[in-house]
Order: C-alpha cells, then sequence, then structure tokens
C-alpha cells in the first residue's frame, strides 16, 4: 500500500488554487495514517518522488485512503503520473484480500467468503428447556444452506446436545416409571412419578446423535452436506490435535461441507475459571469454542446467536438500557451485564469476552438475536448483507458520532431551537443566505470537483449531472429562496389556529409546533441542503441530511456554512450530516427517534424509502408524470410558449412535461406543426402514444409506457377526444403531481381544474411553477403526493404540526357530570 508523506500532503496543499476543502481533506488523510502506524511493518522512501510504500497487516483502511487519493489529486496541480503508481498499487491491495482479516464496517460483510454461525442453547432449545425449537433451526439451516450455495464456506458450532437428550432420556424414565407404576397398581401402591434431576454429560450422551441426525435430514432437503466435528479443550492446546482438527475442517470445506462442530459434552470436565493461557482463550464453553475455531480458521465474519437483540449498555429491561450498534475494544467499561440466560453455561459478558478475543485475532464479530420470530427467519443473511442486525464488533472507532449519536444532538439542539425567539430563527437564515454569496467561491470550487469526479466516473446521466451542477445564479436564487423564509419564521411556531372556551374559564387552545426530527435524503442536488436546512431552521425542526456521495464535497462545504450559520445562536448541532457508512436502509430503522423521512430524488430512490421505512411516515412523491393537454380552443401562442417551457426549462426537475395531450381535432393542423417543429427545434424527442400512433404511417417510436418519467428532452404525445378523456388519462398514467390545461374556454377549463385529482393543476401556465419558492413559500423540501398532512410543494406550514394547550383553574371531568356544577360551552374564540 502507498501513502503520501506530510510534505507531499503540504504541496497539495500549496498548489490547491485556495480550495477551502484541500486541508480538510488533508488532516483527514493524516488522521488515517496516524491510526495505521502501529499496523506498519515496512517504510521505505521512494527517491525523488516524496512518496511512502507501507504494507499494511489491515488493508481495510485501503478504501478509504483511495478516495482522499482521489481527492487530493483532483484539487491538485501536481502531475498524474506521480499517482498513477499509488492507484495501481491500492487497487492491487484491495484485490489481495485474505481470510483472517476483520472488517471496518457493516458494509463490509458483504465480502465475508468464510463464516462462522454460532447457535445459543437459547437459540436451539424451546422454552421448556426439553427439546429443540424446531421451526427457529429450519429457518437457521435454510439461511445457512442459502449462503452455502452462494460459494461461501459455512461452519456451524451448534448447542442444543443436552437438551435434546434430556428430552429423550425423560421420554425413557417417564415411561419406564409407568410400566412399574403399572404393574405396581395391582398391589395398591402408588409412587411418585417426577423425574430425577439429569446428569448433564449422561444427557449429551444420549443427544449428539439425534441432534447431528436431525440437522442431516434438514440439510438435505437444501442438498448440502455435513459432518460433524466433536472437540475439547485438548484439542486445540495439543498442537498436533489442532493441526490435525484444522486439516480436517479445511479439507471438508474444500469439498462443500458444512461442518457442524460442538465441544463433547460427554466427556468434557467441568469448567475452569480464569483458565485462559496469556493470549489463548480456553474452551469453556461454545463462545469461547466459537471465537477460538473462527481465529484458527481464520474466518471472515463470526456471528453469534442469542436470546437478545445484541449487545445492551445495561441489562435488557432496564429503563436505561440500550442496543450498542457497535462495540469497539476498550468500551467493556461502560457495560454493565446482567445474569446469564435461562440455559447454556455462558452468559453475555462471556460472549463479549470471546468476540473480543476474535476480533483480536482477525474476524469480524456480530452478537444478534436468533429466538426473535419477527428477524429469526432472515438474521443471518441480513447480517451478511450488511443490514443494522444485533452489535457489530469493529477494532477502529471512527473519529466522528454515530447516527444515533447524532439523531440525539440534533433532537436536544432542535428544541432549543424551537425555543428561539422567531427573530433569532429569523437572523440564523439571513446569515446563511448571506454566507452563500460571501463563501461562493468555495461552494463553486468544491462543486466543481464533485462534477470532474462524476465525470470522470461516467455514471451519472446528463439529467443527474445537471441537477449537481452549482451556479452563480443558482446560488443567488437560494439566498433570495432563504431570505423569503427568514421572514416567514417570524410567525409559525406557536401561532394559535384554534381557540375554544370549553367552560367557564376553561379555554383550549390548538397551536403549532415542530414535527421533530426530519431526515432528509437526497441524491445529487445540493441546491437541496440549504433549503431544506432553512425550512427546519424556520419551523423548529431537528434535521439529519443524508446526501448522494456524488456531491459528497459540496454537501460538506454547505453544511459547515449552515452550521457557521447556527452558531450564531448557539443550535451549532440542530442540522447534523450523516457521513458514516450508514445504510439508508438503517437509518429508516430508527423510528424511536426519527418523526419524518423526506427523500429527494428519483423515483427508485423514494420508492425505495417508502418500502424500507418501517413505523416512520414518508413525505413524497415517488415519480413526476406531469402532462400538458392542449384543448381544441386552445391560443396557439399560449400553447407554443407553456408546451416549450414545461417540457424544455429545465427537463430533469420532477414537474417538467413527461405527456402532452393533444385534442383530436388539433391533428393535422397548422398548430400541430407548429409544436412538432418547436420541439423538433428544442431537440425534444418524441414517442407516440397508441392512438397517435394510428393516426400516422410513419409515427415516432412508440412509448413503452405511458406511465414514464424521462427526466431529459424527450416526452410521450398522445391523443383524445375530449377534456373527459383527459381527465380519465391522467388519472390512470399520472402520479398526481402537477397536470396543465390550455384553453381559452372558461367552463372547460373549470372542468379540468375541478374534476382533475392531482396536487397542482394549472389553466394556461407552465408546469414548471409547482415549485416552493415560486409559489411564495421561500423553498420546499419537495413535492407531496399524498392525500393526507401536507400536498403539492411543501414549505414551512407541511413542516408544522399542532399540540393542544388546555388551561383551567382545578376542573375536573366530575365537575360535569349529571350532578356536577358546572356545563360545556364550547364557545369558538377569536384566534387573534
Amino acid at each position: 500500500m502507498v501513502v503520501p508523506d506530510f510534505e507531499l500532503i503540504c504541496e497539495i496543499m500549496f498548489v490547491a488554487e485556495g480550495f477551502i476543502n484541500a486541508w480538510i481533506l488533508a488532516r483527514k488523510f493524516i488522521t488515517l495514517y496516524t491510526l495505521c502506524k502501529e499496523l506498519l511493518s515496512k517504510q521505505e522512501s521512494v527517491p525523488g518522488t516524496g512518496i511512502i510504500i507501507v504494507e499494511l497487516r489491515k488493508p481495510k483502511i485501503i478504501g478509504k485512503l483511495n478516495m482522499l487519493l482521489q481527492k487530493l489529486t483532483l484539487c491538485s496541480k501536481i502531475p498524474p503520473q506521480r499517482f498513477q503508481f499509488l492507484t495501481k498499487h491500492l487497487t492491487q491491495e484491495c484485490n489481495n484480500r485474505v481470510h483472517g482479516s476483520s472488517f471496518a464496517h457493516r458494509g463490509e460483510l458483504r465480502k465475508a467468503k468464510r463464516i462462522v454461525i454460532k447457535l445459543g442453547s437459547a437459540v436451539i432449545t424451546r422454552g421448556d428447556e426439553c427439546g429443540l425449537a424446531l421451526g427457529r433451526l429450519a429457518s437457521i439451516v435454510e439461511q445457512v444452506a442459502m449462503l452455502q450455495n452462494q460459494g461461501r464456506e459455512m461452519m456451524i458450532v451448534t448447542s442444543g446436545a443436552v437438551a435434546f437428550g434430556k428430552q429423550r432420556l425423560r421420554h425413557e424414565i417417564l415411561l419406564s416409571q409407568s410400566v412399574r407404576h403399572a404393574l405396581q397398581s395391582g398391589n395398591g401402591q402408588h409412587k411418585d412419578m417426577s423425574v430425577p434431576v439429569l446428569e448433564a454429560r449422561a444427557c449429551a450422551a444420549a443427544g449428539q446423535s439425534g441432534l447431528m441426525a436431525l440437522y442431516e435430514a434438514m440439510f438435505t432437503q437444501y442438498s448440502t452436506c455435513t459432518a460433524q466435528v466433536l472437540v475439547t479443550n485438548l484439542d486445540f492446546h495439543d498442537d498436533e490435535k489442532r493441526q490435525n482438527l484444522n486439516s480436517t475442517l479445511q479439507e471438508l470445506l474444500r469439498m462443500n461441507i458444512v461442518p457442524i462442530i460442538n465441544t463433547n459434552d460427554a466427556v468434557v470436565p467441568p469448567p475452569e475459571p480464569n483458565s485462559d493461557l496469556q493470549g489463548v482463550i480456553s474452551i469453556k464453553d461454545n463462545d469461547s469454542l466459537a471465537a477460538r475455531l473462527a481465529v484458527e480458521m481464520k474466518a471472515d465474519l463470526l456471528i453469534a446467536l442469542s436470546d437478545v437483540e445484541g449487545l445492551y449498555n445495561s441489562p435488557p429491561g432496564t429503563d436505561d438500557a440500550k442496543l450498542i450498534d457497535i462495540f469497539y475494544p476498550g468500551d467493556q467499561q461502560s457495560i454493565t451485564y446482567g445474569t446469564k440466560s435461562r440455559v447454556g453455561i455462558g452468559g453475555m459478558e462471556a460472549k463479549v469476552m470471546a468476540a473480543l478475543w476474535a476480533l483480536r485475532g482477525g474476524p469480524s464479530v456480530v452478537i444478534a438475536n436468533g429466538t426473535n420470530p419477527k428477524i429469526t427467519g432472515h438474521v443471518i443473511t441480513d447480517i451478511v448483507e450488511g443490514k443494522k442486525v444485533g452489535t457489530f464488533f469493529s477494532e477502529i472507532k471512527p473519529a466522528g458520532p454515530s447516527v444515533e449519536e447524532q439523531t440525539e444532538m440534533a433532537r436536544n439542539s432542535g428544541r432549543i431551537l424551537a425555543s428561539l425567539h422567531p427573530d433569532q430563527r429569523s437572523e440564523i437564515i439571513c446569515h446563511l443566505a448571506e454566507l452563500l454569496i460571501e463563501r461562493k467561491d468555495e461552494v463553486l470550487v468544491a462543486n466543481k470537483m464533485d462534477i470532474e469526479m462524476a465525470v470522470s466516473a461516467g455514471r451519472l446521466p446528463s439529467a443527474m449531472l445537471k441537477r449537481l451542477s452549482l451556479s452563480l445564479e443558482k446560488l443567488n436564487s437560494l439566498a433570495v429562496g432563504l431570505c423569503q423564509i427568514a421572514i416567514a419564521a417570524r410567525d409559525n411556531i406557536g401561532r394559535v389556529v384554534r381557540r375554544t372556551r370549553v367552560a367557564q374559564s376553561l379555554e383550549l387552545e390548538q397551536v403549532t409546533v415542530p414535527i421533530g426530527v426530519l431526515l432528509v435524503i437526497f441524491e445529487a442536488r445540493p441546491d437541496c441542503l440549504p433549503q431544506v436546512s432553512a425550512l427546519a431552521i424556520a419551523s423548529g425542526n431537528a434535521l439529519l441530511l443524508k446526501g448522494g456521495k456524488e456531491a459528497a464535497n459540496t454537501n460538506y462545504v454547505l453544511h459547515q456554512l449552515t452550521q457557521e450559520a447556527l452558531s450564531l445562536h448557539g443550535v451549532r448541532e440542530a442540522v447534523q450530516m450523516v457521513s458514516t457508512h450508514e445504510e439508508v436502509e438503517d437509518i429508516c430503522r430508527l423510528d424511536k427517534m426519527i418523526d419524518l423521512i423526506i427523500p429527494r430524488g428519483s423515483s427508485q430512490l423514494v420508492q425505495e424509502i417508502q418500502r424500507v421505512a418501517k413505523g416512520i411516515p414518508v413525505l413524497g412523491h415517488s415519480e413526476g408524470i406531469c402532462h400538458v393537454y392542449v384543448d381544441a380552443d386552445a391560443s396557439v401562442s399560449k400553447v407554443i410558449k407553456i408546451v416549450r417551457d414545461s417540457k424544455c426549462d429545465y427537463p430533469a426537475a420532477c414537474n417538467a412535461m413527461e405527456t402532452l395531450l393533444i385534442h383530436k381535432d388539433i391533428l393535422r393542423t397548422p398548430m400541430f406543426d407548429q409544436i412538432i417543429e418547436m420541439l423538433h427545434n428544442e431537440q425534444v424527442k418524441i414517442h407516440s402514444g397508441p392512438r397517435f400512433a394510428s393516426y400516422l404511417t410513419f409515427s415516432p417510436s412508440e412509448a413503452r409506457s405511458l406511465r414514464t418519467e424521462y427526466g431529459d428532452l424527450e416526452c410521450c404525445l398522445e391523443v383524445v377526444d375530449s377534456v373527459q378523456e383527459a381527465v380519465e388519462h391522467i388519472h390512470k398514467y399520472g402520479s398526481s403531481h402537477t397536470d396543465v390545461i390550455i384553453t381559452e374556454n372558461k367552463e372547460t377549463a373549470e372542468q379540468f381544474l375541478q374534476q382533475l385529482d392531482s396536487a397542482c393543476v394549472f389553466w394556461n401556465t407552465s408546469s414548471r411553477f409547482a415549485d416552493g419558492y415560486r409559489f411564495g413559500l421561500g423553498a420546499e423540501v419537495g413535492i407531496s403526493t399524498a392525500r393526507i398532512h401536507a400536498r403539492g410543494p411543501v414549505g414551512l406550514e407541511g413542516l408544522l404540526t399542532t399540540k393542544w394547550v388546555l388551561r383551567g383553574e382545578g376542573h375536573t371531568v366530575a365537575d360535569f357530570s349529571e350532578n356536577g356544577s358546572m356545563k360545556y360551552l364550547h364557545e369558538n374564540l377569536p384566534v387573534a
């Protein structure tokens, strides 16, 4: 691996043309380099290049360093050839990842090739501890077989032999007692038929064969072969035995067989406390067995399934207990352990000690719940896919807070923000508008860097590149919009919308309040960040921002400006940028911390957020299939002007026209010819609808679907017989976003406006007016096609909810009973 030394970084800084983010990038790089120092095994300078060659034992840092190198290259004037060797070497290292190297974050778990699954006693056994939980076991077997069939190498460390044997022995004892009881009952003798206490080793001896037969029968259903391996502590302490065990397991994995390993509980002695050798974990239970095995076999991942969701900071069930998402070595002092599980000889403390020992040896570790019926069916596959399940053990602690900590900080700071005087919130927004103009060069240079990286990657379509691009004109427009929001911010929170005199001296008010914590997820559209930040500030809401990596540098600068503005009144943390490796799906599961999700981006993004957001409302629209209907009584000059603006002003916008509906009487008229000529001149590609195609001998390419959002200089053209048919067409194929009628007939226009069920319905005006700024809302967090809470462009009002405030003088409900002294008045009072 290759890392530039400090002198090279300083040289980059010197020629960075004033790029504000270059020093920040360099500091990040130096921080990573410092973290790597203890892992370095070799350093040698390359003459004349100012570069150090570094070989790491842990290649998980490489991806981050490579990304920073690319960014530093883009903001530098240093000849590209000085970085060619770096990139080549880094790529080679990334492709040579070997077994036994732990992953830095959950997303990397998808790369796990060799996986050890540890099944705790509480997972395998039933609640009565006599017999196995067959449903759970079948689900686990299905997941393991699926991963095995994907080409991964799976190993299982299982408990359950004692429980299975206990079930068999109890059955035999009860049967024997029943026979004796029947023989003795004729003599009038009755004896107690209670089952004696069964010795665990005898139960294990009776249960091993049955447990293995059950595994074999289940795995056979998935054409997967298994093999049983019984071990004891001596098998690991004796070098020859350990090598034989390793060789056996390697051969089984090579033959695509799933080894099922268990301690030989029939002969194993009772566990000896504190018997660990220095640097070596002894086999006290299946937790330590799984850890030792994962290290010996150089596994990529160890998944330990138990009967709790993961590791908590205090015993689960206590008031302040919180599930720990990521646990780092050295955090043990912050944990208070409870009692061990109902079965087994381990406990959470034993699991943590085993997990930390395994982590030091190389494998990544996750402790999760294998008994919850809601997640049991996919807990293993979810973990391997990188989803936030259980507790993930990581050696590298990120410099910044976790997303949960960010959410908590945002909520606390947001409550202070909501309590500020309206003029103070306005000052913050005005200051942000000023910063956008004062620091425009920083913003535009960062944006240029993002665009260059996107173009060089070649992954973004032209429509998304347009959204990614910022200009001085856009920044000026943003600043004007923010000033409008600042004015509106002076009269929103705490505004009384209803007052009622419930009874004498008992008055009720309904007042506006912030929603709470907003999560805004947006793709390559950095202009969204200051807009939604200003709206959140004005409405007193805390805000989490998750932007697309395509605009990472622009978003970083804009977020810094936002927090600088918030610092004006001590609420810097109210707006947080989530920049960790959190998957969007995992963030959307924080239903106890986030109150509203607002996705801004493609229909695929919105649909995905709506799918994964469990328990959190989503505000937005999945598609922007906007129609313009040209009526028979339309003015040709208005038609040409409105259609051009609706389609060509900004084709990538969600309020751009996607389908042009033409009244049949307009076909083969000069107006129709002018429409086609205008679209041709604007280089708009036309896709014909089925009916329009039937009128033509040689028609344009037929539309694949009438429900298409092109987002580019393309549109569908279709023919209808009447305004009623136009309305029906839009209801069938539209997305309830924005639809337009062009006509000089007022009666026809009113029919269209009244009957059409869309969030925005326009007459003789461009669809592009469907925008918070153009509506005078200052800005918008998005356009909602939902039927409740907020619809259309969602500005400040859409980010508020209400609460009820009741003021009395010792009133009780008993006062209003049949024999009470008071009566309800329910008088409406003026709100002013």
